[in-house]
């Protein structure tokens, strides 16, 4: 049996009924992981050792009968944006060192280490999780899995390849502007954005309060299981939610009543390549069959992304407020353009763009009087050549030209997740994303379940060619 096509829900059931162990599991995940490294490229770094040892203490355990918690000898890879003790965290740049202290875990990073999850390695980002992308002046190009040639999208571009590969079938991921979204559509994972607060974050992200943690999963009753440890409050983030029950629990009930609002381009705002647009039509058709109540509707705003460059600009020109022009002059080229341009802009520009989000909530939340859902591709087109930032003759100049569904979800802190639903002419996933109101996570978990649950989505493990 190869336990890396497994669901995490289907290696703590072997392991409580004895098929198999978490050395195993955790042996195979890390060997999977290693025979694709060479061409994809999705860890900084390796937690071997201390792997084999947590697995070994849970194989023990669950030999025992009393495993220590939800997760007990899952393989997890965590994204090198969040602390992890005893590990340096470089966020994929050159201006960060390996020398110092490493002694905090981040609040995810310690609940998934309370309830038994067993940490195969840190993923890769962009430098400062900048762009919707995943390379870096210090790790280089993490590459697509379904092809090499292509980019799994970011900023949790590592952490989304390491899921598809097999190399643990949970990833901890961040999100400022669909970096969990992103890298999921593309590698034909699972991913999710919680409501803001959902998921404590410590330290605060230089983003502010676009920025949200989250997980990547094989599917949706994956995520809600991960969900469950990660959520609930931490006294490190003074904006963490309170608990909200289990959201394992919420998955039942299926699509029957839900009332789902259908936007295939924003109201005309955005090209859509012709396979995505078909994927995602004939997903919600099922969303239809299963008993939502859909309609083909759009949300009423215009594309919010003047404001949102400002809020991200301005975030990145906080990263390198500091820097001399030697340690400036070691950031990724991109970054160090809009740390440049966001420390032109003013406090009025700022609270301009704050408006700008208030009134896109406001928005939203009477949308959501009239909707459970909202349905949209996730992004408007299959993965584009690796090493890019936008796909060669877009005439895009940021990564945000290409991400016009998922950015505002930031700006408005709602719950999305993106589905797989299918693949384009060349074999690369398309993503679907279901948008709740803030606060609903448990609504978008329950009709991504569905969709898995009717077989619409069917989690696969992917080798690339030549490893």
């Amino acid at each position: 049996m190869q336990l890396t096509d497994l669901t995490a829900r289907r290696l703590l059931d072997g392991y409580r009924k004895g098929e198999f162990s978490p050395v195993e599991a955790v042996e195979q995940a890390l060997a999977a992981a290693r025979r694709a490294e060479p061409a994809v490229n999705a860890f900084v770094r390796f937690t071997e050792d201390e792997a084999l040892a947590r697995a070994r203490e849970s194989a023990e355990r669950w030999r025992r009968g009393e495993p220590t918690g939800l997760l007990d000898g899952v393989p997890v890879t965590v994204k090198d944006l969040l602390l992890m003790r005893g590990y340096p965290t470089l966020r994929g740049s050159r201006t960060l060192s390996e020398q110092g202290v490493f002694d905090e875990d981040a609040p995810s990073v310690a609940r998934l280490r309370e309830q038994g999850a067993v940490f195969l390695g840190k993923t890769t980002t962009p430098e400062f999780g900048w762009k919707g992308v995943t390379d870096s002046p210090l790790t280089g190009v993490t590459r697509n899995p379904y092809d090499t040639s292509r980019t799994t999208g970011g900023s949790s571009g590592g952490s989304a390849a390491a899921v598809a590969l097999g190399a643990g079938p949970l990833s901890l991921g961040t999100d400022g502007g669909g970096s969990i979204r992103i890298p999921a559509a593309f590698c034909g994972i699972f991913g999710l954005k919680p409501t803001y607060g959902r998921v404590p974050l410590y330290p605060a992200s230089p983003f502010g309060t676009l920025s949200h943690a989250g997980p990547m999963a094989r599917d949706a009753a994956d995520a809600a299981l991960m969900l469950d440890v990660i959520a609930g409050p931490d006294v490190r983030d003074w904006s963490a939610l309170p608990p909200a029950g289990s959201f394992t629990q919420a998955l039942t009930g299926g699509a029957r009543g839900l009332r789902v609002a259908y936007s295939p381009s924003l109201g005309g705002q955005v090209a859509v390549q012709p396979a995505v647009a078909a994927a995602v039509r004939r997903t919600v058709a099922v969303l239809a069959d299963l008993g939502a109540y859909v309609e083909e509707t759009d949300p009423d705003f215009s594309e919010p992304l003047e404001a949102f460059h400002t809020l991200w600009f301005t975030g990145a020109a906080r990263i390198a407020q500091g820097f001399s022009p030697r340690r400036r002059g070691l950031l990724d080229p991109g970054l160090r353009e809009i740390c440049a341009q966001g420390a032109r802009m003013s406090a009025l520009d700022y609270l301009a763009a704050v408006d700008v989000r208030t009134d896109l909530g406001r928005r939203m939340g009477r949308f959501h009087e009239r909707y459970d859902l909202l349905v949209t591709p996730t992004l408007p087109l299959t993965a584009f050549e690796a090493g890019a930032e936008v796909p060669r003759g877009s005439g895009h100049r940021r990564w945000t030209g290409w991400t016009p569904f998922t950015y505002p979800f930031n700006l408005t802190q709602q719950p999305a997740a993106t589905v797989p639903v299918g693949k384009d002419g060349a074999g690369l996933p398309i993503g679907m994303q279901i948008v709740a109101a803030r606060h609903r996570d448990d609504l978008v978990l329950r009709a991504a379940h569905a969709l898995y649950e009717a077989d619409v989505v069917v989690p696969e493990v992917v080798t690339p060619a030549g490893t």
